[in-house]
């Protein structure tokens, strides 16, 4: 993952070979469009760059003119440029940059807690600038570590007032990240693990309260089922109105799939020059296979290396992982940050680790199978900057890479076609609490901070952010690029995934449902029912259709089906049942067939037919995460990867149709 590494002592022709053909690959630069150098340092001279005054005797200038017509070219400093494409380390430029300017250099190595005056919030914040405070007996020092336009502006304001070189040292980004991440890691594992719980409780599945709208659910379905062998009208009030909920749930769906036929979001590519600081968080675990093809998906993406900020979280015990990420090596952009032992193990407690740290003015989450469109950064920003203030996130659409796989895949894909081409589509269209993907999510990060960041006790925290967002009066909106999944190939891991997202929508629900009223007000009506039928109903579907199967297989066996056996009444309620199953196999089918049509993947529409058994399968889960919500409510069932035999997106033409 480094850049070319350049050498002094090596001819100064060959040097200039070198940086012509990296700048295609390292610079950004495309074939057809390359520069040659003699251009590039004539721009270099209209616009010279001081902080590169230290180093032009260690690089040759072909690669100085490079860095500088870079460094215009995207808006940020040349040093950046250097560091970032692996030509200089950032430890070395901090030390030439120091003794350049008879600055002292700073180590942070044995310095203590104690003579650091900024308290915790201040010294993170404080590392998104990379300066440092520390008290000595000469008074305030301050720690300034060269990043974006800092070297610059040091200079600057060296040559206006040169009597606070005795007040200023040099320290490398990567030691003050080191000293600020050992300095409050027991603040920042209690932020992660506690903070929404403290201050926000209404919002958190980590309380006894959240799991009271559930006790009184489950306590009204036992009270019915103990009803519905002695009062008739009980029994049939009950299946009524569940075949009523069943109904409006594959209602919902026609009308999301009849309006997510309008295109949105359409932008125009927009330019280096000015592109802010964008920084993604990825949480993995136990992922030391998908590591290498991470870094790489993330290495592909269409936005300046020096614009980003890669913040990969791990847990503090997987050493494999932690290994794999060692033996790559990596650089600027990339940041390791450790997960806190603090607190449920689930992927949101490690997310907002690394929240506190985040630099850019955009954040994104990736899960560690994920393999991003190379332009989806920028099609989010388009997003953000071309509407309303009020749009708190991008979604981009998921779609499955190892479709070939087998029938599970196949009937996969269908259904993430389904919902991230058709049904999320439509929901946003009407500006309606939208449950998030879990990944491919893009945030203003100050929003996202004002929210408290993810609840970690929460195993779908991806749906309960959604919700709080659209409670706070922001909307979500889906962009037209894709990001490749691995589905799970085996039906264990299957079930155990698909376990854990309805045990995440119950307590999402639960969260929400504690105060109805409130919830009424500030989703309004439409996005009141809406939140019912998609969190809710999510749920209750598949638990009624394992029950409505059930009794209709029962009723078929007994021959209530056919006239002349049995009364009008059973007839009628065997008609019932058919009706309900018929009508969601139906809609599932219809949003899954033109899902798959605009992936241009009608090959896998066959496998549509198998889902009267996906179903029974997605019942099974959804009573399995019932009863483990009762057992072990923040139990996170890891879902291995790396274990696809196919892949889609080496050869992906399937982009989506919006028409």
């Amino acid at each position: 993952m480094r850049g070319p590494i350049f050498d002094a002592g090596s001819a100064d022709r060959r040097h200039a070979d070198d940086i012509s053909h990296a700048g295609d690959i390292s610079y950004g630069w495309r074939p057809g469009s390359r520069p040659d150098l003699a251009s590039a340092r004539i721009r270099a001279r209209i616009a010279p760059c001081p902080e590169l005054d230290c180093v032009r005797h260690l690089l040759p200038p072909a690669s100085i003119a490079a860095a500088e017509l870079r460094a215009a070219e995207i808006g940020t400093g040349a040093d950046r440029v250097l560091v970032t494409q692996g030509a200089i380390a950032d430890r070395n430029y901090a030390r030439a940059l120091a003794r350049h300017y008879g600055l002292a250099v700073e180590t942070l190595e044995r310095l203590p807690r104690s003579v650091c005056p900024a308290d915790d919030k201040t010294l993170i914040a404080g590392l998104a600038s990379g300066t440092l405070p520390i008290s000595t007996n000469h008074g305030l020092i301050w720690v300034i570590a060269p990043w974006h336009l800092s070297a610059r502006l040091l200079i600057a304001t060296l040559r206006r007032y040169p009597a606070m070189r005795s007040r200023l040292r040099i320290a490398a980004m990567e030691d003050i990240r080191s000293f600020v991440h050992r300095e409050v890691q027991t603040a920042v594992a209690c932020k992660a693990a506690f903070d929404l719980r403290a201050h926000r409780p209404e919002f958190c599945a980590g309380t006894s309260r959240s799991r009271r709208p559930l006790a009184w659910l489950a306590g009204g379905f036992a009270g019915a089922a103990a009803v519905l062998g002695i009062q008739t009208s009980t029994a049939v009030a009950m299946e009524v109105a569940l075949a009523l909920i069943f109904l409006g749930w594959s209602g919902l769906r026609v009308l999301a799939m009849l309006w997510s036929f309008t295109p949105h979001f359409p932008h125009a590519r927009r330019g280096d020059d000015a592109l802010p600081l964008y920084s993604i968080i990825v949480a993995v675990y136990r992922e030391a296979q998908s590591v290498p093809g991470l870094v790489t998906a993330l290495a592909q993406l269409d936005y300046p290396k020096e614009c980003l900020d890669v913040k990969i979280v791990v847990e503090a015990d997987d050493i494999e992982t932690r290994l794999a990420l060692d033996l790559m090596d990596l650089s600027a952009p990339f940041e390791i940050v450790i997960a806190p032992a603090a607190g449920p193990r689930t992927k949101p407690k490690a997310l907002n680790a690394a929240l506190p740290f985040v630099r850019g003015r955009y954040v994104a989450v990736f899960d560690a199978e994920d393999r991003p469109e190379p332009h989806q950064l920028r099609v989010a920003l388009g997003a953000f900057e071309g509407s309303d203030p009020k749009l708190a996130c991008v979604q981009a659409r998921l779609t499955i890479d190892n479709t070939r796989d087998n029938w599970l895949t196949r009937l996969f894909t269908a259904e993430y076609a389904a919902l991230f081409d058709v049904f999320l589509p439509g929901l946003s269209a009407w500006r309606m609490p939208l449950p998030l993907g879990g990944t491919s999510n893009h945030f203003r990060t100050e929003t996202l901070r004002a929210l408290g960041g993810w609840d970690p006790y929460n195993v779908t925290e991806d749906a309960d952010l959604g919700i709080r967002l659209a409670r706070a009066g922001y909307h979500t909106g889906l962009v037209q690029s894709s990001t490749y999944e691995e589905a799970p190939v085996r039906l264990g891991q299957w079930v155990g995934q698909r376990t854990r997202w309805f045990k995440g929508y119950l307590q999402t629900w639960a969260v929400h449902m504690r105060d109805p009223l409130r919830l009424w007000h500030e989703l309004r009506p439409g996005g009141f029912i809406v939140f019912q039928l998609v969190i809710g109903g999510a749920v209750l579907a598949p638990l009624v259709h394992g029950v409505f199967a059930g009794i209709l297989v029962w009723q078929i066996a007994a021959g209530m089906l056919f006239v002349g056996k049995t009364g009008v009444f059973d007839q009628v309620f065997a008609g019932l049942y058919f009706f309900t199953m018929a009508a969601g196999y139906l809609m599932s089918a219809l949003l899954g067939l033109i899902g798959l049509s605009r992936r241009r993947l009608l090959s896998s529409a066959a496998f549509l037919l198998l889902l009267p058994l996906y179903w029974l399968l997605m019942s099974y889960a959804a009573w399995r995460a019932v009863f483990q919500l009762m057992r072990a409510p923040y139990r996170w069932e890891k879902t291995a990867h790396g274990l696809a035999r196919t892949s889609r997106q080496s050869t992906a033409t399937d982009l989506p149709n919006p028409s």
